[in-house]
């Protein structure tokens, strides 16, 4: 149950909670590099567990090892003149992918992000999760956080690293070509397709691989091939579920198919709770969901609200044996226009670790979501929830997407 052909054996994985397990991990992993390090995030922040970042990548760039670093150009729309003449001085190559340009946002066709925080070392090592690299007591708008940011990355040994090492050639191949192919006539296209590895090939697992450790996947979507790679992987195992179903998600505002997916569950006799974002932190997100929450908890589903800090997690755990740990939230921005990367576990000792930090989440620092008291809130805020959840959907109507 909850397994499919996609699953290898050989894992080595390591849960990091937070910046204070994950910082020094990717910190020391970097350090230790000898060939190459290449990593992919939305927001590179440039202070404190950033800047420890920042300096290790240099310093392996410094050591003769291929450096690469890709960011998101709506997460990080600037990176540090000093650092941007260090990482050139040292050989760190970086791009941001699609600059936002003067009208920013407002065109629909630059939503579709780079989501996803990965990292491979040397091909030996993968870090995947959603912590970006920003300081976890760190926000941009807010300046200092009086309690460090709830979130949750693994550390992957194992066939699994090939995959993520292909993918993310493939992504720096591809964006590499793109901006060469600007400058160059249509005719010449076709005789420099080769050259520009536009058709870089897919990493696969190692057949040699060990039958022993853990087994894990590793699940991507774009706007390509990979669409609806991560939402089916959630229906699959949600669909499969017979006990216990616990997820953390950040901005948790699901499709029709996923809410139906958990209803059904509920009354399959399933438990499932979830673990959403208790403090207002963006008008969208935080009304549009509103409606969604309630029509969940009046089925059934546990809802409760993280309130010490800001969550940002995006994991979950099903029947003790199934679990994901990622960067996709499950909201349309996620789903349908970014680029994401979640990690698969099926592994008994994983999982049980990941549900006990979930469940003591749960016990110490959330309150559950009561109906009665969300509809007593003032007529304003359910207003504002309709006309948030409306409006979601008109703007994914303009960007050709439908949820």
């Amino acid at each position: 149950m909850l397994r499919s052909a996609d699953f290898a054996p050989g894992h080595q994985l390591t849960l990091l909670e937070g910046g204070a397990q994950f910082f020094p991990a990717l910190v020391n992993a970097v350090d230790a590099a000898q060939h190459e390090v290449r990593l992919e995030t939305y927001i590179f922040h440039f202070e404190a567990q950033g800047l420890d970042v920042a300096h290790a990548l240099e310093r392996a760039a410094q050591r003769g090892v291929q450096v690469y670093v890709m960011m998101d150009g709506a997460g990080t729309p600037h990176i540090p003149a000093g650092w941007q003449r260090r990482w050139a001085d040292t050989g760190v190559r970086w791009h941001q992918y699609a600059p936002l340009g003067y009208l920013g946002l407002l065109l629909p066709g630059r939503w579709r992000r780079l989501h996803r925080k990965l990292c491979v070392v040397d091909g030996l090592h993968a870090f995947c999760g959603g912590i970006n690299i920003l300081d976890d007591r760190l926000d941009r708008q807010r300046g200092a956080l009086p309690v460090a940011r709830l979130d949750y990355a693994v550390r992957v040994e194992g066939p699994l690293v090939v995959q993520c090492h292909a993918a993310m050639v493939q992504f720096w191949a591809r964006l590499e070509a793109s901006r060469q192919l600007e400058k160059l006539h249509w005719r010449e296209v076709r005789e420099n397709w080769p050259a520009l590895g536009l058709f870089a090939p897919e990493g696969t697992a190692d057949p040699q691989a060990s039958s022993g450790g853990s087994l894990a996947a590793l699940v991507l979507r774009d706007n390509v091939r990979n669409r609806t790679r991560i939402e089916r992987a959630y229906l699959k195992a949600i669909g499969e579920a017979r006990s216990h179903i616990l997820l953390a998600n950040a901005y948790f505002l699901p499709g029709a198919r996923l809410r139906r997916a958990l209803q059904h569950a509920v009354r399959r006799g399933v438990r499932v709770q979830v673990i959403v974002q208790g403090r207002y932190e963006y008008f969208m997100q935080y009304h549009a969901s509103r409606p969604v929450f309630s029509e969940l908890v009046k089925a059934g589903v546990e809802i409760y609200e993280y309130t010490p800090g800001f969550l940002h997690a995006k994991v979950a755990v099903v029947d003790g044996v199934w679990a994901t740990v990622g960067s996709s939230n499950l909201d349309p921005l996620s789903l349908l226009l970014a680029r994401e990367a979640n990690v698969l576990v099926h592994d008994a000792a994983f999982t049980a670790q990941l549900h006990a930090a979930l469940c003591a989440v749960i016990r110490t620092s959330t309150r559950a979501l009561d109906c009665a008291a969300d509809a007593e809130r003032p007529w304003r805020q359910r207003v504002r929830d309709r006309l948030a959840f409306g409006l979601m959907r008109v703007l994914l109507l303009f960007s050709g997407s439908r949820y």
